[in-house]
């Protein structure tokens, strides 16, 4: 009978180690990644660490403010938020990056993927998303330019689009990133 009694606190102390723990105040928990053609091509790759992918061509940083916004009223906002958006040539504003951060609140974090595009706006894009995660403390930069600025052939011939090499390095990256 002891030994049963054993046998049975032992699978019940297991199967509560094992349980899953809850999300925060009915956060999904897991990562969305919210991008442009850039993240579109690396899609599958970013699916197999784990991603949800929201991204299409030609998106704007400005779009995804109201993408967040329904997402989180869906409560299909996950934990992490993954945004590479700002390529498109439209300047990021401070109150759209300030918007998503506020819609994101203190339970998640947002994390910005510097552009590696070879335009003249890439300096004052980086510049505005670095200046974001400052102010914000849900907010992170990620690095992507300076990880693969010495890395052509991770590029397209117009240096920004990703070959299926730099589409497995920038999907490993940001798995790594927002670990």
């Amino acid at each position: 009978m002891f030994r049963i009694r054993v046998m049975l606190a032992v699978v019940a102390i297991g199967s509560v180690a094992l349980t899953p723990t809850p999300a925060v105040a009915g956060i999904p928990p897991g990562r969305i990644a919210i991008g442009d053609s850039v993240m579109l091509a690396a899609k599958d790759e970013l699916a197999t660490r784990g991603f949800r992918v929201n991204a299409t061509v030609s998106r704007q940083f400005r779009d995804a403010v109201p993408l967040v916004e329904r997402l989180k009223a869906a409560g299909r906002l996950r934990r992490k938020v993954i945004i590479h958006l700002g390529n498109n040539g439209i300047l990021i504003q401070a109150a759209d990056c300030n918007r998503i951060s506020e819609l994101a609140g203190p339970n998640r974090t947002i994390y910005l993927v510097t552009l590696k595009i070879p335009r003249w706006y890439r300096a004052t894009q980086n510049e505005r998303l670095a200046a974001c995660a400052q102010r914000r403390a849900n907010t992170v930069l990620v690095t992507w330019f300076f990880l693969s600025r010495d890395h052509p052939s991770w590029f397209a011939a117009d240096g920004f689009h990703l070959t299926p090499v730099g589409q497995a390095r920038y999907a490993a990256f940001l798995a790594t990133k927002s670990a």
